[in-house]
């Protein structure tokens, strides 16, 4: 009767966080790969004279004339600078000095590095990242940051720049700071936001 050999738990542990490490990446270059077929799939259907199709958004207000082409989930973030927030502290330490007593002995370096942090903190770069809903219109991107009630939005008349990346779009405006989507859904938007900036006219 053959005996039955196990391996050691932390092995286990290690082999099946591998698994579903490959697993889950397996689903992602999946996800990813669909998502650039479809916006593939919408490129040739709009240069070989398709349209847009426009869909039902509901809970989002639109202009007279205004179309709805898209409703999706994407990741969303903006790209700005903050004003610089230096400690308002001076770092540092009590000492029981033998000559002069109890003496404040601050830090220069711990200070000089906080100072620092505070600069960089401050430098242009991806803030807010929040979940949003966002509805693709015939006038503009609207976006709903997750538990927010208000909608932001952000018209094509608006738009200098659209920046396409495997799984994300990056849009520049003329009056705000840019704004990424990143997602499955977002690399069709980024071929129907291009259309619709120049195409459609």
């Amino acid at each position: 009767m053959a005996r039955a050999v196990h391996a050691p738990a932390g092995q286990l542990d290690q082999e099946g966080t591998t698994m579903w490490s490959r697993r889950r990446e397996r689903a992602e270059d999946a996800v990813r790969a669909d998502a650039v077929q479809a916006a593939s799939a919408l490129t040739v259907h709009l240069q070989g004279g398709g349209n847009l199709v426009p869909v039902q958004a509901g809970g989002v207000a639109l202009a007279a004339g205004e179309v709805a082409f898209a409703d999706v989930a994407c990741s969303a973030a903006r790209f700005f600078g903050t004003e610089v927030d230096y400690p308002t502290s001076a770092s540092g330490y009590f000492e029981d000095h033998p000559t002069f007593g109890r003496r404040w002995v601050s830090n220069g370096r711990l200070d000089a590095r906080r100072r620092q942090e505070a600069e960089d903190a401050a430098l242009p770069q991806w803030r807010d990242h929040t979940a949003a809903r966002v509805v693709l219109t015939s006038t503009g991107v609207r976006l709903l940051p997750l538990r927010a009630r208000e909608w932001m939005p952000f018209d094509h008349a608006l738009l200098t720049g659209v920046a396409a990346e495997p799984s994300a779009v990056v849009l520049s405006y003329s009056t705000c700071a840019p704004l990424l989507l990143s997602g499955p859904a977002a690399p069709w938007l980024g071929v129907a936001i291009e259309h619709l900036r120049h195409g459609a006219a």
